[in-house]
């Protein structure tokens, strides 16, 4: 029983923090990787789901929490990166006009993801125990994802003349980049944080473990909705405007409606906003890969990419220390009203101001830095 608690606590943290923030802060390497060795792009897919479902079995072996730090923190990110890599890749080969809503699909299925396993896993847990639960969860994710791989292929076939070129990384010094990347670190230094603690504020509520789960479940549906729209808005519009968008929704929706929150009805409400409007902003990256390209035409629209997913892995990494920090001695307790007064108002405080700033862009845009 002891180990299962462990398991719950250490599946939580490894999840939010190790393993996302391994495969968004690897993918600059492994993009690099890839590009050097196209041949082996469609290989990594095979490889790295094969590590992670090994990854995942092993971890049902566990004893301590390092073995599960180890087991599903580090191999399976790693494993997790050369799967999901060429796919993204794939991706700017196959769509050229529809690239935002094609990307805008694809983060969507994270969401989806974040709607169906939460609630299979509790129940395989409650049920059968973790070592059970993560033998299952292997053998059925290489079921389920290993027929797919067929389908995962590039565009153009691999040839001499298609072998890569020296990249040109010259664009990370461009002020397009650079304005655009900073503000996606900071957007990501809060983005995370009320995945993490909604469901411990739910409580503070009174309400139980499922109700408070439901809080990030919601926050999942709505994002998935986000995602495909936002990608289908970045297609026509300018990035900066469609980071704005993100950035007003994201805002308010914390400062007003989770900052006044006493009750559980307006803390869902805020779960389905925060969802639509912050879940979305990686959907504008198409975007901010069109306009830096425009800057620098010898840019690698993917390796644009992985740098701005390694700038959103330094704000998944910092954001657990920082967020420890503003809730220890939970700080405005019964000093501030509403929500600002529950202990998690520094956090909520914080968040707002994340999602304030990371909207910074449209700023650049009218001075004419973008």
């Amino acid at each position: 029983m002891v180990m299962f608690d462990i398991f719950r606590t250490c599946l939580r943290i490894s999840s939010l923090t190790a393993d996302q923030g391994i495969m968004y802060l690897d993918l600059p390497i492994v993009f690099g990787l890839l590009r050097r060795w196209p041949q082996y792009q469609r290989l990594s897919t095979t490889g790295g789901l094969i590590t992670m479902c090994l990854a995942l079995g092993l971890s049902s072996f566990a004893t301590n929490t390092t073995h599960l730090i180890i087991t599903q923190g580090v191999v399976y990110a790693i494993g997790g990166s050369f799967a999901y890599s060429p796919c993204i890749m794939f991706i700017d080969e196959w769509f050229n006009k529809r690239k935002g809503l094609a990307y805008g699909i694809m983060w969507a299925g994270t969401g989806l993801a974040g709607v169906i396993l939460p609630l299979v896993m509790e129940w395989l847990l409650n049920t059968y125990g973790f070592r059970t639960t993560l033998r299952v969860w292997s053998i059925s994710l290489f079921l389920l994802t290993g027929p797919l791989l067929y389908f995962v292929k590039p565009r153009i076939p691999d040839t001499p003349a298609h072998s890569p070129h020296a990249k040109d990384f010259a664009f990370i010094w461009t002020s397009t980049f650079a304005i655009l990347q900073a503000c996606n670190v900071i957007e990501a230094l809060g983005f995370f944080l009320p995945t993490i603690y909604l469901p411990s504020f739910a409580r503070t509520l009174g309400a139980s473990s499922t109700l408070g789960a439901l809080t990030v479940i919601l926050f999942n549906v709505a994002s998935v909705f986000g995602c495909v729209l936002m990608g289908a808005v970045v297609d026509k519009w300018h990035v900066t405007n469609c980071i704005l968008i993100s950035t007003v929704g994201s805002t308010i929706g914390v400062f007003i409606v989770w900052g006044f929150s006493v009750s559980l009805p307006p803390l869902y409400i805020f779960s389905l906003i925060y969802g639509l409007f912050a879940g979305s902003f990686t959907s504008t990256w198409p975007g901010i890969m069109r306009d830096v390209k425009k800057k620098r035409d010898n840019a690698d629209p993917s390796m644009i990419f992985a740098c701005l997913a390694a700038g959103r892995g330094v704000g998944n990494v910092a954001s657990g220390p920082l967020s420890e920090a503003l809730i220890h001695g939970f700080p405005w307790r019964g000093s501030a009203g509403f929500a600002y007064g529950s202990g998690y108002g520094a956090l909520i405080v914080f968040t707002g101001l994340t999602a304030f700033f990371g909207g910074s862009s449209i700023l650049g845009r009218r001075v004419g830095w973008l």
